[in-house]
Formats: structure tokens, sequence, C-alpha cells
């Protein structure tokens, strides 16, 4: 008998008849590091998240991003047709945040784009961006070839293509030093750069998930156990731990960066074709106190996300001329919420006390959809979405990441986060529960003031 025919998420729409409604009751849980591949702790999750702060420490990336490669005459024409950046510089060991957007201006997805070669490229990262690039170039009018490497829960028991190993923090530079024989090179964000470890060629991407100073290596997988084994022998003498995907997942809310908005592929009659090639179960779930029958509610822009730094008008691509558009407009600022201690206290205490019982608040990430939306208000009026939320060891501290209106971006201002779902969801990470507000106050995104200030500048600095 042949292979089943998959739903597709225009199919799923049709059927449940608003994509809201789909997505709030996915059956998907958050996404998560590792998916077993990669130990939970290897010591414990805070001492880890210390560590990048205090010494150094490694994570493996190796197995919960997808890898799509593209290679061909047209590789950097398709790319820049398709995202906001500049490509007038990029080729060969250049790598840069690709952001892409709809027609309407509105955000699809963004990752990690690595050039191999002059004409061919890796873009890694969730599927969201990946997808739309992938389709685009199957159905277009493009000479490329495109290879789809999925996270390893979805590989099927075959090893990734590559390895990609990180190391960051304040030790790091001594210890590249040390692995590499080399004086530590001047790489700036995102630059690229090349080592050889224990006889094995490396390349490395000036960039860190946790706002410190690290390198992002990668290289093939049949090299990558010569190379790990180097690295954690030469950094016992620099404290270095290893990270595993509990703390991992709490890097973000210390660099600033939002893991998986909501793509603005639901709506829009020209997409259509996309959404019919897309299968259902890429649709993710939707989880958080923003409830809206009208799914553009959810869409967020560049802008919002702080990507306005690399939306180059010098380039025709999709979207162009809306998001100029709302360049020109009011725009939405991310940033970090600091919850209320006694609010955040109150959330975990209502397991055990009598009242109201508050949506389960896992620590350290408290993520329960794989796009989390809940409501920012001000005077009861929303005002602007929490995205991302979880506790950070260093700072004590239970945080989100947001996009609010400018006029509440000020740090000191005081808003409140919604938190919990009505109506309750059927997602299986949600049980019977009840909405709290918790009071919360503006601060900086990053909120670590090394990532905000010096993280972006040169690596031996």
């Amino acid at each position: 008998m042949g292979e089943a025919v998959k739903e597709s998420l225009q199919a799923a729409i049709d059927r449940v008849g608003n994509p809201v409604e789909l997505l709030r009751n996915q059956a998907r849980r958050a996404f998560s590091h590792g998916f077993g591949f990669v130990p939970a702790e290897f010591t414990n999750w805070r001492a880890e998240a210390l560590a990048w702060h205090t010494s150094c420490v490694l994570m493996d990336q190796s197995h919960h991003m997808v890898d799509l490669f593209v290679e061909g005459p047209d590789t950097v024409r398709l790319l820049e047709h398709l995202g906001v950046n500049s490509f007038a510089t990029f080729g060969n060991n250049k790598a840069k945040q690709f952001v892409a957007v709809n027609n309407d201006g509105y955000y699809i997805g963004d990752c990690v784009l690595v050039g191999l070669s002059d004409r061919s490229a890796d873009l890694v990262g969730r599927r969201t961006a990946l997808d739309w690039v992938e389709y685009n170039a199957l159905t277009g009018d493009w000479d490329v070839t495109v290879e789809r490497d999925p996270q390893s829960i979805e590989r099927g028991g075959l090893p990734p293509k590559l390895y990609r190993y990180e190391i960051q923090g304040p030790a790091t530079a001594a210890l590249v030093e040390k692995l590499t024989g080399q004086p530590m090179p001047e790489v700036r964000f995102f630059g690229m750069t090349a080592f050889t470890i224990a006889g094995k060629p490396v390349r490395a991407i000036r960039h860190g998930m946790a706002g410190q100073v690290g390198f992002e290596l990668f290289g093939p997988w049949a090299d990558g156990t010569t190379v790990r084994a180097e690295i954690l022998r030469v950094g016992g003498e620099f404290g270095l731990q290893q990270v595993g995907s509990v703390a991992y997942s709490t890097a973000n809310l210390e660099s600033g960066w939002i893991p998986g908005p909501m793509p603005a592929i639901y709506t829009d009659e020209t997409l259509t074709g996309y959404r019919e090639w897309l299968p259902a179960g890429s649709a993710g779930s939707l989880a958080g106190s923003l409830f809206s029958s009208d799914v553009t509610d959810y869409y967020v822009t560049p802008y919002d996300l702080g990507y306005g730094r690399h939306v180059k008008f010098d380039h025709e691509f999709v979207g162009m001329d809306a998001l100029r558009d709302r360049a020109a407009g009011p725009q939405r600022r991310k940033v970090t919420l600091v919850w209320n201690p006694e609010d955040a206290g109150r959330i975990f205490s209502s397991l055990w006390t009598p009242g109201p019982t508050f949506k389960y608040f896992s620590l350290p990430k408290a993520r329960y959809g794989q796009f989390q939306m809940d409501e920012v208000r001000v005077g009861g009026e929303r005002v602007g979405i929490s995205m991302d939320c979880g506790y950070v060891v260093r700072d004590q501290a239970v945080v989100s990441l947001a996009v609010v209106d400018e006029q509440f971006a000020r740090p000191g201002t005081q808003v409140r986060v919604l938190w919990g779902e009505d109506p309750v969801s059927d997602k299986p990470s949600v049980e019977p529960h009840e909405q709290f507000e918790v009071r919360a106050t503006v601060e900086a995104a990053p909120l670590d003031s090394f990532a905000r200030t010096r993280y972006r500048g040169a690596s031996r600095s």
C-alpha cells in the first residue's frame, strides 16, 4: 500500500475553519533543545547557566536545528529576493542573520545564513524561514538545488551532516588560543574565521546564544568527536562546563533573541500555494493569554523584533514596499520584562495554597507552546505581546521578552503580563487553571549589560 497523503496546512485550516483555532489546539509541545540527543543536565542547570558568565561553556547545537543547503548559480539571487538583508558583500565565509517577510511586511522567519562558497549557502535554525526558502527554490525559476538536513529526531537514526558546537564565556579567548596555538583572531559579531583543532579544519562564526563572547564551530560530522574531545580536554584548564538542554533553553533570555515568533503565513491569498505545500504538522502550536480570532493580531514585523538594523532597501525583495511603509509608521519595541517577585511567587504557591490555581510555570523555561503569546497590559488595555519567559539564574529573576508599543518601551515603565489561557485550550501541556495578572517592569533587551553594550564588538575585546 502507498504512503498516506499528509494533510496540508491549508487543508487543516479549511477543516477547522480558523487558523487560530487550529494553532491553539495543536497537540504539539513547545520547541525543546536536543530532543533527548543532548542530556538535560551535565551538572545542574543553575551552575551551567552561571558558567557562561564566570568561565566558559560548551553547547552542543548539532541536533535541534534544521539545515537547508542551497547550491547553484542563483543561490545569492534567490536569497536576496527573499531576505530583507543586503547581500552586497555576501559570499564564501560570510554569515548573517537572514530575515524574511511576507508581502505585507510581516515576519515569516529568521535564521543564521552561512556562505559555504560564492554559490552555496547553509541556512540554519528553526524551520519557518527554511520552509519559505525551500518552497520558493522548488517552485520558482531559480537555478539552484536544495537539500534539507532535519533535526535528529526526524532523521531516522542517521547522523547530522555537520556537527555544531558553541563555546562562549569570558575565558573563550584564552581557550581558543590554547586550542589553536594561535593568537585570538580579530573577528566582529557574525564574522567568520577558520581554526585547526586536533588537526581538523573548523569553520567558526563569531556568535553566542547567551550574549557572551563566543564562537559557533562547525564541520563534517565525522570530525565532531575528535574536535569535541579536544575542546573538553583543553577546556578543563579554563573551567569549561558542558551545558545541557535545560540551561541552554534560557540563554536567549539574556541575549535578547526571541525564538520562534509566529510566522505570518496563515493569511494572504498569494500564499495559498505555500500553505498547500506545507504539511499541517509544521503549523506549530499557539499558547498564551492573547486570544483573538484574527490571526493577524499575532503577527510581528522585523522592527518589532529588533531586526530593523538588518533591513536594507538596496535590493528588491518580497514585502519591500510594505516594509518601507511600516518603517515610516509607529513601531513596537523589543524589551525585557522583569516580573514582580511576589507575583511570580504567587504563581508557584498557588499549587499548594487554598484558592485558584494558576497556569503551571515550568522552571527554568515556561514556554508551553511553540508560539508563546501573552498579553502585556497597561490600564487593562493591550499594549504588547510577551513572547518568551523563564528564569535568569544570574539575576535571580523571572523575565520575559516582549514587543510593546513605543510609548511603553522606556526602562522603568510598569506593565502587567496576563498569564494563562481563557478559554483553556486542548494542548496536552495545558491543565485547568485561572488567569493571573503579573506586575512587571520594562527593562532593556538584552537585559545583560555586556550583551547590550559590548557583545557585538570584536572578539579580542
